[in-house]
């Protein structure tokens, strides 16, 4: 009896060591689930012109704040990004369409931090079509049980010798 009682203390000490353990990988991983799904919805929503689409995905109001690739510097706000995304949609109102690549994602807590290359080829007003290869880190941060982009940074690199930005970049 007393072996049992104590393969049972040893069992139930190991229970309390490791099972918080992995209910917390469980979690970080649902979470990173998460938000490749969110990068997803976004993915469509941007090859749609669908503006309430693709901003369903950002904070609202002074919670987000946003440097893009293209005037002004930055947007700090959830209406000024919205601004944003209407103008690129007027001004590319023929097809659009992003392949996303090289996602990573990392999750601590109640924040987490992304980083991919989209690709994007969008066709302007006079049928002519134009291709960037921007590179996107987000930060989301968990409000109301949701993730949520709370910081974006667009980017392509620049040829300092030129000060050309290299729009099709690559590894």
């Amino acid at each position: 009896m007393t072996r049992f009682k104590s393969t049972l203390g040893m069992f139930l000490v190991l229970a309390v060591l490791f099972v918080p353990a992995i209910q917390l990988t469980a979690s970080a991983s649902s979470d990173k689930d998460a938000i490749a799904a969110l990068i997803e919805r976004w993915s469509k929503a941007f090859d749609a012109h669908e503006v309430d689409g693709v901003m369903a995905n950002y904070a609202l109001g002074d919670q987000l704040f946003v440097f893009d690739v293209i005037p002004p510097r930055e947007y700090p706000s959830w209406d000024a990004y919205k601004k944003d995304w209407q103008e690129l949609f007027a001004q590319f109102p023929g097809h659009i369409h992003n392949t996303i690549s090289e996602v990573s994602i990392a999750v601590d807590g109640s924040t987490a931090y992304s980083h991919y290359v989209d690709d994007t080829t969008m066709t302007a007003k006079d049928g002519t079509t134009s291709e960037v290869a921007a590179r996107m880190t987000d930060v989301y941060r968990k409000i109301g049980g949701k993730w949520l982009i709370v910081l974006e940074h667009v980017s392509v690199p620049v040829d300092l010798a030129t000060g050309k930005a290299d729009l099709l970049s690559k590894p």
